[in-house]
Parts: C-alpha cells; sequence; structure tokens
C-alpha cells in the first residue's frame, strides 16, 4: 500500500509541474487565440488530477492529513470555478452546480478556521488565511449568481480571477515543498505577488470595457 501511495504522490507532483509550466503558457498568450485555450485547458487537467491525487494520498493510511486535504478542495474550487466561468458569457445558464461548488467552499472555509481550534485547541494562521479567502471567494460568488446579466457581462474578470488564483495554488504548492522561503513565508509570497497579478489584469479589463 505504501509504494502504491509513494506512486500516487508522484503523479502528483508530475501533474503539479504540467499545471506549472502550461498556466504560465496560458498567462503569458494572448488571451482567447489557441496557444492560450490549450495550455488553459492542459492547466485546468492537470490541476484537477493534482488536486484529487493529493486530497486521497491525504486520506491515506500514515498520510492523513485533515490540513492538506482542505488545502485541496481550496485549489480545486478555484480551478474548477474558472474553467465554468465560461460558461457564463453564454444565455440561461444553470447555476446549481456553480452555487453547490461555492456553498462547499464556504463550508470547507469554515472549518478550515474552526476545526483546528475545537480538536486541537489552537489556531492554525496558515488555515485561517486560506480558509478566509475561500470563503470571501465564494460568498462573493454566491451574490453574484443572484444577478445573472451582471454575472454574464463580468464573466472574464470571473474567469482570469479564479484560473490565476488557482495558479498561485499550484504555485504556493511548489515553493513550500521545496523550501524557497523560511517558515510560513512561502505559503503567503505567492498569494500576495498573485495579488498583483491579478489586480494588473482586471485593471486592463475594466480599461477596455471603458474604451468600447
Amino acid at each position: 500500500m505504501e509504494k502504491f501511495i509513494q506512486t500516487l504522490i508522484y503523479i502528483h507532483a508530475f501533474f503539479g509541474g504540467v499545471a506549472l509550466l502550461s498556466g504560465l503558457v496560458s498567462m503569458v498568450a494572448k488571451k482567447g487565440n489557441k496557444a492560450h485555450k490549450k495550455a488553459g485547458l492542459l492547466f485546468f487537467y492537470a490541476m484537477m488530477l493534482s488536486g484529487i491525487i493529493a486530497m486521497f494520498v491525504a486520506i491515506s493510511p500514515n498520510h492523513n492529513s485533515p490540513f492538506l486535504f482542505s488545502i485541496g478542495i481550496f485549489s480545486l474550487y478555484f480551478v474548477f470555478t474558472g474553467k465554468r466561468a465560461l460558461r457564463f458569457k453564454r444565455k440561461n445558464n444553470s447555476l446549481k452546480i456553480d452555487k453547490l461548488i461555492s456553498t462547499t467552499m464556504l463550508i470547507t472555509g469554515f472549518c478550515m478556521i474552526l476545526v483546528p481550534i475545537i480538536f486541537t485547541k489552537s489556531i492554525n494562521i496558515i488555515l485561517i488565511v486560506f480558509g478566509v479567502v475561500g470563503m470571501v471567494f465564494s460568498i462573493k460568488d454566491l451574490i453574484q449568481f443572484k444577478n445573472p446579466n451582471k454575472l454574464k457581462k463580468g464573466w472574464l474578470k470571473f474567469h482570469l480571477g479564479k484560473m490565476i488564483g488557482a495558479y498561485i495554488s499550484a504555485t504556493t504548492a511548489f515553493v513550500v515543498v521545496n523550501q524557497f522561503f523560511p517558515s510560513i513565508y512561502g505559503w503567503f509570497a505567492p498569494s500576495i505577488l498573485g495579488g498583483f497579478v491579478i489586480a494588473y489584469w482586471i485593471k486592463k479589463i475594466n480599461r477596455k470595457t471603458l474604451v468600447n
């Protein structure tokens, strides 16, 4: 069983590497062209497979980790909602699955904050930060889902914000595993830098919208 788990860990790392490379290509490529779409699709599937495998490992014997399991849900939430945002530009979309995904993230966010306090009588600053971020995004999702017309107009911001958020998750995992930064800094450095990238693209979209 242990050899099987180790093999899964290697496969998880492989798909994580694929996600990092394809995600970078997708961000650099011109938005909407063939390279962007193909790299983005590869990024989506690589992230999905890497995240699902990580969650399976996190509930396996001798590797049990509620911490990593919840982080896995966090990563999958961003990549899955980012991909589904492409549907918002069409009319008459059913949002049942989208609401379920965001509600799951909202509940997970609460658990990330409260479970360590309840069961270990301690505060995990990393889980608190990621839990709060997940809750903020999921609440914002649920509010936006109430206005389909506004959601249709803002689908590109939704898509880019979530996919870049997913890339931040992949980068964070890479940085933490390889210990590029001491202590907890590796958990937050990619998020800070990624926040500037998201702000840049949102500002660019807003500028283009005003011109048009």
